[in-house]
């Protein structure tokens, strides 16, 4: 490596150069002070952004955290600042350009990489622990917001003592880059509500109907749906119906902004046409996820009129390859899925594969075979149930779910209830033991 003194606002740093056969890039190494032999050394492993650190955009927190780590590096009088060619979380310049335009017209951060067809975050830290070996470091105190840093640095050999907070300022420009950041990629941010300009229609949802943490490598899963009081949501299956009133759609709505995707089965597109989006708060609006393992998706369905936020399908390799084509030429992302023994979407595997793109939250609204089949599987965290006050024959929202015994069975553990008109919504943690 070569090296020379950099004098800076925050002090005088040695900038040292590191070459590799690895990626073939030129990463940087900032340090402060006397490193040898210090335990715990204070470090930042930065990503380049051009556009913040060295134009000073607006648009994200990358420059304000490249000079916060700089100073608070000074403060200690040690440190070592990593500098990454990793550009756009790894998409490169030209493509963080691109996915800039989709956020302008209305996708976030991370919708905007996944339609490029890129992953949320492609960044690598390899070259990062291979620096620190270099410089002797083994443990370190990690200045980040970001807990997947962390993890990836510890699968590296790493052992990471403390997170050092880089909270920077909120500002119109960067409050929803950096609400999606938290919402959606995990980072430990500290945000405040009018800061992020979240509607208080939005954030006035019960604390038990907020979608939880990610669960075993699959995002949070909250089931919803209307039933009467004997359990119907139809009277018959392919026939749409009305059951909530206006004020527990209003609810469902706000369930809708807090979660990241919707997803619902094709046999709802085609009976109700409906938009998933939440038209009656201010919010954003979920991704929309189709169950549809034969590819039965309509080309003029309501779902992709929405310009701004298209449908994905999940259908299985056995579906058709044209439809395919004519469906993703109108705009919707088609994600071709294992299939299980009765040839349907396996849930997990879609499930897995939303989290590996960033989703942390799914809400699912139906229909009655989809809220079945979750059930069956295990795979619902949360439990929404609207009871109208009529009673009617038809479709019972919950199928057979051939459990062994009863105690096999959901239950809520810690329900809740509320009275929203003369609907009643029940909620609580889905469990499958009897505690």
């Amino acid at each position: 490596m070569t090296g020379a003194r950099i004098p800076t606002d925050s002090g005088q740093f040695q900038l040292y150069l590191y070459q590799n056969n690895i990626d073939k890039k030129e990463h940087l190494a900032l340090i402060m002070g006397d490193i040898t032999g210090q335990q715990e050394v204070l470090v930042r492993i930065h990503s380049e952004c051009f556009t913040g650190d060295v134009l000073g955009s607006l648009r994200c927190d990358c420059g304000q955290q490249l000079s916060l780590a700089m100073q608070l590096i000074a403060d200690e009088g040690t440190g070592i600042i990593i500098y990454l060619r990793q550009e756009g979380r790894g998409i490169g310049l030209l493509n963080k350009l691109h996915a800039y335009n989709l956020q302008d017209m209305g996708h976030d951060t991370v919708d905007a990489n996944l339609r490029l067809g890129y992953p949320v975050d492609a960044r690598d830290y390899t070259i990062a622990a291979l620096i620190l070996q270099d410089l002797n470091v083994s443990k370190l105190r990690l200045l980040t917001n970001n807990p997947s840093k962390i993890e990836s640095l510890q699968q590296l050999g790493l052992t990471v003592t403390a997170r050092v907070s880089l909270q920077a300022k909120v500002h119109q420009d960067n409050a929803v880059y950096l609400a999606t950041k938290m919402k959606r990629m995990r980072h430990l941010l500290n945000l405040e509500s009018d800061q992020v300009n979240l509607n208080s229609e939005v954030l006035s949802l019960p604390e038990a109907l907020v979608p939880g943490s990610p669960v075993a490598g699959r995002p949070f899963v909250t089931l919803s749906y209307a039933q009467s009081l004997n359990g119907a949501i139809t009277i018959r299956r392919g026939e749409p119906m009305a059951i909530s009133n206006a004020e527990s759609r209003t609810m469902t709505h706000k369930l809708r902004a807090n979660h990241d995707a919707i997803m619902v089965g094709i046999d709802t597109v085609l009976v109700d046409n409906p938009s998933l989006t939440v038209r009656e708060v201010v919010g954003q609006n979920p991704q929309p996820i189709i169950l549809d393992s034969r590819l039965r998706f309509p080309l003029e369905a309501k779902l992709l009129q929405n310009k701004t936020l298209f449908p994905w399908i999940a259908s299985t390799e056995q579906a058709k390859l044209s439809h395919q084509h004519a469906l993703e030429a109108a705009g919707a992302r088609v994600l071709r899925l294992p299939a299980n023994l009765d040839g349907q979407v396996s849930l997990a595997a879609l499930l897995s594969r939303l989290y590996e793109m960033g989703f942390n939250s799914v809400m699912v609204e139906g229909g009655a075979r989809v809220i079945t089949s979750l059930l069956a599987a295990r795979l619902v965290d949360r439990l929404v149930v609207t009871v109208a006050p009529l009673l009617m024959g038809g479709l019972n929202a919950v199928g057979t779910l051939a459990q062994p015994n009863s105690h096999e069975f959901p239950r809520l553990h810690n329900p809740h209830h509320q009275w929203l008109g003369n609907n009643m919504v029940i909620f609580g943690d889905v469990t499958w033991s009897e505690e």
